[in-house]
C-alpha cells in the first residue's frame, strides 16, 4: 500500500469514528424524545437537563478535556469538577426513578429513559477513549 492510499484509508477511519459517534449522540436524544412522545408526558425530559450538566464541569474545571477524571491528581478545583460530574451523572440516573417513584411517568418511560443515558454514556466513553489517541 502506498503512502496516499494510507492516508486515506486513516482518514477515513477518523470519518468513521465520528460518524459513530454523532449516530450514537443522536439515537441517545431520540430515545429521550420518544420516552416523552410515546407516552403523552413530557416530564421524562426532564433529565435532558441533565445531559447538559454533565459535561460542564469539564469545560469549566478541566480545560476541556476529560483527562482530568481519571488522573489521582487532586486539588479543590479539581476535586469539585468530580464531584460536579458524578453528581450530575447520578442525577441522569436518579431522575426518572423518582419520577416513576412518584407516578409522573410510566414504567416503560422509565426504562427507555434509562437505554437512552446507557447509550449517552457509552458515546462519551467512546469520545473519551478516541480522545485519548495521539493521533486525533
Amino acid at each position: 500500500m502506498s503512502k496516499v492510499e494510507f492516508n486515506f484509508f486513516y482518514l477515513f477511519s477518523g470519518i468513521c469514528r465520528l460518524a459513530g459517534l454523532a449516530f450514537m449522540f443522536s439515537a441517545s436524544i431520540l430515545l429521550q424524545i420518544l420516552a416523552c412522545a410515546l407516552y403523552n408526558n413530557w416530564w421524562p425530559m426532564l433529565s435532558a437537563l441533565m445531559y447538559v450538566l454533565v459535561p460542564m464541569p469539564c469545560l469549566f474545571f478541566g480545560g476541556g478535556s476529560t483527562q482530568f477524571l481519571i488522573s489521582r491528581d487532586g486539588g479543590g478545583w479539581i476535586d469539585a469538577a468530580k464531584f460536579l460530574t458524578g453528581a450530575s451523572a447520578v442525577g441522569s440516573f436518579a431522575i426518572p426513578i423518582i419520577l416513576r417513584h412518584a407516578h409522573m411517568i410510566s414504567t416503560g418511560a422509565m426504562f427507555i429513559e434509562f437505554t437512552s443515558f446507557i447509550i449517552f454514556v457509552c458515546t462519551v466513553l467512546c469520545f473519551h477513549r478516541a480522545s485519548l489517541e495521539d493521533d486525533w
